[in-house]
């Protein structure tokens, strides 16, 4: 029953870690279409605030909401957090294993790529982190919330 439970949880562990790599994807897709590099979330906020068009004082607003709303969302994650990190760390392991598989399908210049291109992804989620690729903290810090 446990073996059931801790599968199910890695399932929907991998189909969240999947989801944000589809929406990361999508989002950088966006960004390259329109001719935006901006990244992160105070980008994606001053992209709001210029998509509709935000007066200081309606972006001012805007902001101490999306600040309330985030300082919020760390008071829920509170309670969770040591199981989410235990989570991060198996997933990290599952992600491991699945680049160590998909390697072996490849030939040395096509893993060579690979990792290069794992090392390039983990270093653009580290500098959105805050420059730590290995810790996985529910919500960004204060401040760094896109909406």
């Amino acid at each position: 029953m446990e073996s059931q439970k801790g599968y199910a949880m890695m399932f929907l562990l991998g189909a969240f870690v999947a989801g944000g790599a589809l929406g990361f994807t999508a989002d950088r897709m966006m960004d390259a279409k329109h001719g935006r590099d901006m990244r992160g979330p105070r980008a994606y906020r001053q992209r709001m605030a210029e998509d509709l068009k935000l007066t200081p004082g309606q972006q001012a607003s805007v902001d101490s909401l999306i600040e309330q709303k985030h300082r919020q969302i760390v008071t829920l994650y509170k309670p969770v957090k040591p199981q989410l990190d235990s989570i991060a760390v198996l997933a990290r392991v599952v992600s491991d294993s699945t680049h160590a598989q998909i390697k072996r399908l490849l030939n040395p210049d096509q893993q060579a790529k690979l990792d290069r291109m794992r090392a390039a992804a983990r270093h653009e989620l580290a500098e959105r982190r805050g420059g730590d690729s290995t810790a996985r903290p529910p919500v960004p810090p204060p401040g760094d919330a896109p909406y």
